[in-house]
């Protein structure tokens, strides 16, 4: 899944505009200018189109686990990783959301993706574990999906 289909993702689940998007961004110690996060909320096929960098993507998304949860100053900050993946992504959505593995196995059967709990489990795991399991594109836009029907009720 590319990084800006996330932003955007959590942009409309979360009801945020550029200035909050650069505000949680700046919890993460990472300067985006307003333009620059325009960019990256668009659509590939819109005109001032911006690819969303990793980096940026992880800083976001360790400013949202800030923002959510509040910032620890014992402990030494979360650190912007320079690569990606879903499972790193799920990983920090799980953290902000405060959810638990048998939150993110309910927020799919509500989107009809049927999942077991030692699958999800696999899913946390580091990648050199034995039962390490790659988080796929159709599980995570489903439960980003999940999350959004979840936080914004119609």
């Amino acid at each position: 899944m590319i990084n800006n289909d996330v932003i955007r993702s959590l942009r409309y689940m979360l009801k945020l505009n550029n200035n909050d998007m650069v505000a949680i961004l700046a919890l993460a110690d990472s300067v985006v200018p307003v333009e620059q996060m325009v960019g990256f909320a668009k659509k590939e096929e819109e005109p001032g189109f911006l690819r969303c960098p990793d980096v940026v993507l992880n800083a976001f998304l360790n400013g949202l686990i800030y923002s959510r949860r509040g910032k620890d100053e014992s402990k030494p900050a979360l650190r912007a990783e320079r690569k990606t993946n879903n499972n790193l992504i799920l990983k920090k959505l799980r953290v902000a959301f405060a959810l638990k593995t048998d939150d993110i196995v309910a927020i799919m059967l509500e989107q009809k993706f049927r999942i077991s709990l030692p699958e999800v489990t696999a899913m946390m795991r580091a990648e050199d574990h034995k039962n390490y399991r790659e988080c796929g594109d159709q599980f995570l836009r489903n439960f980003l999906r999940g999350l959004a029907a979840r936080l914004r009720p119609a």
